[in-house]
């Protein structure tokens, strides 16, 4: 990352900073940072990689909220023994060859750098990108904007229904970083924005546009959300509300009955329940009951992932054509198309208010 020059006498007044302190550390010249936040990623598929955010991730006490004395022998001798493998090959599946980094980090960037563009009418404003778990990380990135002059940042992570499991650590994340901080900035994060009409208008228009191209007309259309234990739901995370909150806002805007666009939960872990219905159960289970043709959409993801791209593109594929039915298609998140970044462009712009 490039650092910015130490802002001048003429710069500083202009803030309205003042005379610099003799001997003292120059005053940034009051910029305002906006940082892309996304769960995060592996940086290879190999063992050693996956088990290093494997670890991390499943450390998170707001991801596995199981005591550590009871968690840690678990993830320690067993799944970091044994899901490193397994997920390294799911990812080696999807990884973006050119590039050498998986799709999510991809598309991230590419956010970040359609953002920038974006926002070239406000030239105190700098974006940038980071990852929860992975790199870049949180700590790294805001600490280069503050290093750049950034005395303000606003976080967006990219979860568009709240979770404790998402949202909540990425910002406590970015706390984390800030308590590291002799001179730490302010701090505003963009809330959930799953009834935004910007994003409802952005997903309906995407879901349209790829359907239009497909050779055949899916009977059912599956809103698949990344799920949580059902535990969590019912000691008040809200994430569930949104989900179906966004689902039922989608189906009035393309003018569905909820036959058409239903609502399931995928990504299940551990033994314990989960938000259901789980989306691998309902695909087989139409199937079986005789609908031949079906498409998937995520809104609960910015961007294409493993999560996306291999659970639902291959594995949710072969489900459906095992049980029985014939045409399947996986419809692609809003990542950095036009409407993907109309929506980020939007949220940002609206929380920087009395900022610029």
């Amino acid at each position: 990352m490039t650092l910015s020059n130490p802002v001048d006498p003429k710069a500083a007044a202009a803030k309205g900073l003042g005379p610099q302190p003799a001997g003292q550390p120059p005053v940034g010249a009051g910029r305002i940072g906006v940082m892309l936040v996304n769960l995060g990623t592996p940086d290879g598929t190999e063992f050693r990689p996956m088990w290093r955010y494997l670890r991390e991730f499943l450390s998170d006490p707001r991801v596995i909220e199981l005591n550590k004395a009871i968690w840690y022998p678990i993830l320690y001798g067993l799944v970091l023994t044994t899901r490193p493998k397994k997920s390294g090959a799911n990812y080696a599946r999807i990884w973006n060859r050119q590039r050498n980094e998986s799709p999510l980090r991809t598309y991230t960037r590419a956010q970040r750098e359609k953002l920038t563009e974006a926002l070239r009418d406000l030239p105190d404003v700098i974006v940038d990108w980071a990852m929860r778990y992975g790199n870049p990380s949180t700590e790294s990135v805001a600490k280069g904007l503050v290093a750049q002059g950034c005395d303000r940042i606003l976080s967006f992570p990219l979860y568009p229904q709240y979770s404790a499991t998402t949202t909540a650590t990425a910002n406590d994340q970015l706390f984390r970083a800030l308590m590291k901080m002799r001179r730490a900035p302010a701090i505003r994060s963009v809330p959930p924005y799953y009834a935004e009409p910007v994003y409802i208008e952005a997903l309906a228009r995407s879901i349209s546009r790829h359907l239009a191209t497909l050779d055949f007309e899916p009977e059912v259309v599956i809103a698949s959300y990344h799920g949580i234990p059902k535990p969590y739901s019912d000691k008040g995370d809200p994430y569930e509300a949104h989900c179906l909150e966004t689902t039922r806002l989608l189906r009035e805007k393309l003018g569905w009955d909820e036959k058409r666009l239903i609502t399931t939960f995928q990504s299940r872990f551990g033994a314990q329940e989960w938000l259901q219905p789980y989306t691998d159960k309902t695909v087989e289970k139409l199937a079986g009951e005789g609908v031949k043709s079906i498409a998937i959409v995520n809104p609960g993801f910015s961007v294409d992932c493993i999560e996306t791209l291999d659970e639902i593109g291959r594995e949710a594929a072969e489900t459906f054509h095992h049980a029985g039915g014939k045409k399947f298609a996986h419809i692609p998140c809003l990542n950095d198309s036009a409407e993907g970044m109309a929506v980020i462009e939007a949220m940002v712009r609206r929380e920087l208010s009395g900022w610029i």
